[in-house]
């Protein structure tokens, strides 16, 4: 195998195409949805994807928080590595007009870890099937702990230019194997689409290790995906009693976003709602 491939028996992120932005400021808020009686603005909702995804992986994730009446943002994650992608995020939510509830999706999780630090505007941390790294891990690491995950076996690397001259190498999964790896419960036309507009992720953001973890001072919900061959269910399950996380299982894969919208929309609005 690979030596890079070996490196990444771990786990990721999800399918994807471009990114979304959904909802605005103050102005275009909507009212307070029907049967909340209770009239404190309503934190925007960051959606987080990860490696292998863009953001069109919420798409149904948004359209019932829309329905739900919830300001919403699904900006796109470079997958770059993870202090540059967390300074992007930062970036991102410097422009969010009030509270936030900040989710993220497998690598996504990392992410949103260190976005949030001392941001008091960040309400709630909410991880699916994401890492959720404390301070000095990888997410390679973290999905190497836990057996379970075939990332490994089905990603293949490339060569890309980076910015200051030389090369960086970045990892996509083959699209004949895509499906059952990334997303077997998702109908295999979808998966097919997903396949071809997956986007790579750079081996750095993968074995970088993370900062200051802020689920040690936010609470966080975790939905955990229990048929996931990117991240191991256990190593989702071990992260999330550590953070002390709220947990909703579900029998879903990595692409849990996709097959799941309903579910995943239903934690997200239960940390939502604590926030009020």
């Amino acid at each position: 195998m690979h030596p890079t491939r070996r490196s990444l028996a771990l786990g990721l992120a999800l399918p994807a195409t471009l990114a979304a932005l959904v909802g605005a400021g103050p102005a275009s808020r909507p009212t307070t949805a029907a049967g909340d009686d209770r009239h404190e603005p309503k934190p925007t909702i960051v959606l987080v994807h990860g490696a292998f995804a863009d953001a069109s992986s919420w798409s149904g994730t948004i359209r019932r928080l829309q329905h739900a009446g919830y300001p919403v943002l699904a900006p796109a994650n470079p997958l770059r590595g993870l202090a540059d992608d967390t300074a992007y995020l930062r970036s991102v939510l410097a422009a969010v007009d009030g509270p936030v509830v900040l989710v993220g999706h497998s690598y996504g999780g990392a992410v949103i870890s260190g976005a949030a630090v001392g941001d008091s505007r960040v309400k709630a941390l909410v991880y699916i099937a994401a890492f959720t790294p404390d301070q000095g891990e990888s997410a390679a690491e973290l999905a190497a702990r836990f057996p379970g995950s075939t990332l490994g076996d089905t990603v293949n690397p490339r060569s890309y230019p980076l910015p200051g001259g030389g090369t960086g190498t970045e990892l996509v999964i083959e699209r004949t194997k895509f499906h059952a790896q990334f997303a077997a419960d998702v109908p295999t036309a979808d998966a097919a689409v997903m396949a071809v507009s997956q986007r790579p992720v750079a081996t750095t953001a993968l074995e970088e290790k993370a900062g200051e973890a802020a689920w040690r001072t936010i609470p966080s919900w975790a939905l955990i995906a229990t048929a996931d061959k990117n991240i191991p269910p256990a190593a989702q399950q071990w992260m999330a009693r550590r953070a002390g996380s709220h947990v909703t299982e579900v029998d879903a894969s990595h692409a849990v976003a996709v097959s799941r919208p309903a579910v995943v929309t239903h934690v997200i609005l239960a940390a939502a709602r604590a926030t009020r």
